[in-house]
């Protein structure tokens, strides 16, 4: 593991200069600790940036040093550039946070009889395991000081299940129930556990989809959207990343301290059906 920090240079005064307010964030996480894992784009950087924005402190993990890089120069942020499938590593990476965002993921589209078996225990390693050794190493800090919030990023397939996505979907889904544990082991210390679960964002990893899906489905890759990922949605767009952010940034406000153990989904009606 490396660690690069990107700071911006205090004024001369020595006071630490003042970021401007994320949009719809009350600005109230300053002294607070934010760990964000796949900052480096999509959801996880727009995490990253309005934590930031709210005053919180940003370690930002990823693999891709140079998304993080480019990330530290759009906000103030601490950069760790690390594989989370080194387990050990991925749980020092959560000790001392007080906001622990587990965001980082990855996608394959295959059936399950041609779905490579070390790809499958790759994605349930980066997905469900990293994540409890991330809240393992974040928990004694927060129990220590009675306040901590975890927000696992889930998706509509950690409640609802697709073809072809035997590992993702599986990893979901037990993130989900990872995130119940530590919600009811959690509450008496003060710590809140919760998931949301968006649809298909405008992400990097749903670019890298299309292909997939239309080759599995049989379809040009300019139907995949609508025929394929909108398919299930009554809101027919897809989710951006501050929609995805902004709901992270609220559950770890004070005025979210009573929910904890559920699971926001981001969807656009997709399990209203």
């Amino acid at each position: 593991m490396t660690t690069d920090t990107h700071l911006p240079t205090p004024a001369a005064d020595g006071a630490r200069p003042r970021p401007r307010t994320a949009p719809g964030s009350t600005g109230d996480l300053g002294g607070r600790t934010a760990v964000v894992t796949g900052a480096a784009s999509g959801i996880g950087r727009a995490c990253a940036v309005h934590l930031a924005l709210a005053g919180a402190t940003v370690r930002a993990v990823d693999r891709d040093a140079d998304g993080l890089a480019g990330l530290a120069d759009e906000v103030p942020v601490r950069t760790e550039v690390l594989d989370l499938t080194d387990l050990d590593a991925a749980e020092t990476a959560g000790r001392g946070a007080d906001i622990l965002v587990n965001n980082a993921g990855i996608q394959l589209v295959r059936p399950i009889e041609e779905f490579p078996p070390e790809e499958f225990t790759t994605i349930l390693t980066l997905m469900l395991h990293a994540p409890f050794r991330l809240i393992r190493g974040a928990l004694p800090h927060m129990y220590g000081q009675g306040w901590g919030r975890i927000i696992n990023v889930s998706s509509v397939h950690g409640l609802r299940a697709s073809a072809y996505k035997s590992a993702y979907v599986a990893a979901k889904h037990g993130l989900e129930g990872l995130s119940k544990v530590a919600a009811l082991e959690g509450a008496a210390h003060g710590v809140t556990s919760n998931c949301v679960s968006p649809g298909y964002v405008r992400t990097p990893l749903v670019e890298k989809q299309i292909a997939d899906q239309a080759a599995t489905h049989g379809l040009p890759e300019s139907e995949v959207i609508s025929e394929i990922m909108l398919a299930r949605t009554a809101r027919k767009q897809l989710v951006e990343p501050a929609e995805v952010a902004a709901a992270v940034g609220f559950l770890c406000t004070d005025q979210a301290a009573a929910i904890t153990g559920i699971s926001l989904p981001l969807d656009g009606g997709w399990t209203a059906r």
